[in-house]
C-alpha cells in the first residue's frame, strides 16, 4: 500500500510533538483537527492516545487517565495509549513507581486498552505508520459526534471509575439509577447489585471498599462531644 493513499488525522495539540512533521516527511496525508478525544485516528475505529511519560503521570495524578480512557472506549472500537519516552523517568517523577504501574495495570486490564511503549517521537511516527497500513482496518467515516461531557460530569464519573470493578459503563448506570455519587456511596448492597451487570459479588467489594476502616485513620484520646 502507498503512503500517499494512507490517512491519518492529527489532533492540533499534536503540532508541537513534531510528530505531524516526520508524517509528511515520508508522504502521509495528514489532517489537522480539534480532537474532542484522541490524539492520532488512524482507522475508522483506532485511535490513539499519546502520553510522554511526565504527561501520564500528571493524568494519573490528576485524574484525567480513567476519564480520557472511559470516553475513548466508548466512543472508538480499538482505542490505544501510546506511552513515549524513557521509563527509567519514572524515578525521577515519582518516589513510589507503584502508583505508575498500578494506573497501567488498570487501563490494560479494567479498561482493556493496550498500551504500547515507544522510545521517541521518531518511533512513534513509525508506530503510528503500521497502524494505519494495515489492511484489514475496518472501513468508515474517522471522524464521529462526539459529545463534550462537561466538568462536573467528568468528575463523578471519575469519582465512580474509582471504585473496584467499575469502568465508566456502570458509572453511568450508577448516576442514571441514583443521580449523584453520594446517593450510589449511601445505596444498600442489594441496591447496588440491581444495576444491570453489575451483580451481588461486584457490588459486596464495593460496599466493603466504602465500609472498612481505613488503617491510616488517626487515633485520638480527645474525646468528642459525640463520645461523650
Amino acid at each position: 500500500m502507498k503512503l500517499e493513499n494512507l490517512r491519518i488525522v492529527v489532533d492540533e495539540r499534536e503540532r508541537k510533538s513534531g510528530i505531524p512533521d516526520l508524517l509528511k516527511s515520508i508522504g502521509m496525508k495528514i489532517e489537522m483537527k480539534t480532537l474532542p478525544i484522541g490524539d492520532y485516528i488512524v482507522a475508522s475505529e483506532t485511535i490513539v492516545e499519546r502520553k510522554s511519560i511526565r504527561d501520564l503521570m500528571a493524568s494519573v495524578f490528576d485524574g484525567r487517565l480513567y476519564d480520557q480512557c472511559s470516553r475513548l472506549k466508548e466512543h472508538f472500537e480499538h482505542p490505544i495509549v501510546l506511552m513515549e519516552g524513557n521509563v527509567d523517568e519514572i524515578e525521577e517523577i515519582t518516589e513510589n513507581p507503584l502508583i505508575f504501574y498500578g494506573a497501567l495495570s488498570r487501563v490494560v486490564l479494567d479498561f482493556k486498552i493496550p498500551v504500547i511503549p515507544t522510545p521517541s517521537a521518531d518511533h512513534t511516527a513509525k508506530l503510528l505508520v503500521s497502524m494505519c497500513s494495515r489492511l484489514d482496518s475496518p472501513k468508515g467515516p474517522y471522524l464521529k459526534k462526539i459529545k463534550k461531557s462537561s466538568d462536573l460530569e467528568k468528575q463523578q464519573l471519575s469519582v465512580l471509575c474509582s471504585l473496584p470493578g467499575v469502568g465508566e459503563k456502570f458509572a453511568v448506570r450508577m448516576l442514571e439509577k441514583f443521580g449523584t455519587p453520594l446517593k450510589v456511596f449511601s445505596a444498600t448492597t442489594a441496591e447496588l447489585a440491581k444495576i444491570e451487570g453489575l451483580g451481588d459479588a461486584r457490588a459486596k467489594k464495593i460496599k466493603k471498599t466504602l465500609d472498612s476502616k481505613s488503617s491510616l485513620l488517626k487515633s485520638s484520646d480527645q474525646k468528642t462531644l459525640h463520645d461523650s
